[in-house]
């Protein structure tokens, strides 16, 4: 989970605590995800109970995350008490509610994180009075950018997601060509994100808080701004592929490639050709008889440990060195060494070592084209509300694609892998 998303989401709860809305509520989360699971360990830091945590996905019934049952929503609703309070940290807040309200639950279902600022439909006149704030603001900014940049063409970014931002920019070559545009500025939420940009060529990037950027997104709709390009392809940015994906799989690359930009289906992605570096640290990485593993992942249930412990104990014991890609204090895996680098340099280095085995995240995005043995594993959960899973939508070419199902080891894992 993000960090700006983690401290939204820790503020709410605090001010709900001190506000007394949780003293003798039976305290239920909805929807199995990392950032879910990170609600719950702030809640039993706090000194709460969770009784349970919602889910559809029938695969993940009977599963549990330290001692919480994952049920499903009907067998919550059935036995609910007037004392029930469910929590929504996924982006599919509105969904999920209307689901319970469906059920007949009547309780407090709160949003402790806001990822859509703009599924907001009252007609109140203070709703109506802060998207006016937001408007006013978000021109103020683009006036500025425009001022700056002599009125660019200016690209908007919503989330601070690495995959989207690789795979937009993988297209964005050809848009850019068949709309004639030139000189674009890119408008994204960190350095990172920049960076991504910036392998692909050499770009004009603006970093922006979440607050600024979504003014400027609000302004962009609200004045139909022609130089102005929302890249990605969530709602209401660009057109409702969502209704879609309930009768059709539609893969993450489609998404951008046909509905964000338009393009034809066989368009050929670009590759970074620009801001790739060689590796230049200090940590010896033997060539071709190394795994870098990566573990870790913002939006995705964690895979259990003592898988990636076995698959580390099982390189090792084949003469493999083996190291964990980790960023800030994340801790490698038991048995490998920790290894910190750019993210310009993870192409050199995956090339080097021979093999990489990762969680799939945006950084699977980011080494697409590494010369190497690339091995991407799926938790089992659906995409979004859809019956797609997440293999379905986020499968990449040219890696070994492993759907991870209840129970498998890593022995199990293994035998999938080609």
């Amino acid at each position: 989970m993000e960090q700006a998303k983690y401290n939204e989401m820790s503020e709410k709860l605090n001010s709900l605590i001190e506000d007394g809305r949780l003293s003798g509520k039976r305290i239920l989360l909805f929807g199995h995800c990392n950032a879910t699971e990170e609600l719950a360990d702030l809640l039993m830091s706090r000194g709460f109970t969770v009784e349970a945590i919602l889910d559809n996905n029938a695969s993940k019934h009977g599963m549990s995350y330290k001692d919480i049952p994952v049920i499903f929503p009907a067998e919550f609703v059935d036995g609910q008490t007037d004392d029930s309070i469910v929590f929504i940290v996924t982006r599919f807040y509105e969904a999920m509610n209307r689901q319970l309200r469906e059920l007949g639950f009547d309780g407090d279902v709160i949003k402790l994180v806001d990822y859509n600022t703009y599924a907001d439909y009252s007609l109140s006149d203070e709703t109506v009075n802060r998207m006016k704030t937001r408007v006013h603001h978000g021109e103020e900014l683009t006036g500025c950018l425009n001022d700056m940049y002599d009125h660019p063409f200016k690209v908007f970014c919503p989330f601070n997601a690495l995959g989207d931002i690789y795979i937009m920019m993988s297209y964005w070559e050809s848009y850019a060509s068949k709309r004639g545009i030139k000189k674009p500025v890119f408008c994204v939420l960190g350095k990172v994100l920049s960076g991504i940009i910036r392998m692909f060529g050499d770009y004009s990037v603006e970093v922006y808080p979440q607050r600024d950027l979504d003014s400027m997104i609000q302004y962009a709709i609200y004045s139909q701004d022609e130089t102005s390009f929302i890249a990605h392809q969530d709602r209401p940015y660009v057109v409702d592929l969502h209704k879609a994906l309930s009768f059709k799989r539609i893969t993450l690359e489609e998404m951008y490639c046909c509905g964000v930009f338009g393009l034809p289906r066989d368009t050929v992605p670009s590759v970074p050709a620009y801001g790739l570096k060689e590796y230049d640290g200090n940590i010896e990485i033997p060539k071709g008889k190394s795994v870098v593993f990566s573990p870790y992942a913002k939006s995705v249930t964690a895979i259990d440990e003592q898988i990636w412990e076995d698959a580390v104990l099982h390189y090792s014991n084949l003469g493999y060195k083996c190291f964990t890609n980790v960023v800030g204090d994340e801790k490698p895996i038991n048995g490998s060494e920790p290894l910190d680098v750019p993210l310009a340099e993870m192409v050199s280095v995956l090339e080097k070592a021979g093999c990489f085995i990762g969680i799939r995240s945006g950084l699977c995005d980011v080494i697409r084209s590494a010369k190497c043995k690339k091995i991407a594993l799926y938790p089992d959960y659906n995409y979004s509300d859809t019956k797609w899973k997440a293999i379905d939508i986020y499968s990449i070419e040219g890696f070994d694609n492993i759907a991870l199902e209840a129970g498998d080891t890593w022995e199990t894992i293994k035998a999938k892998i080609q």
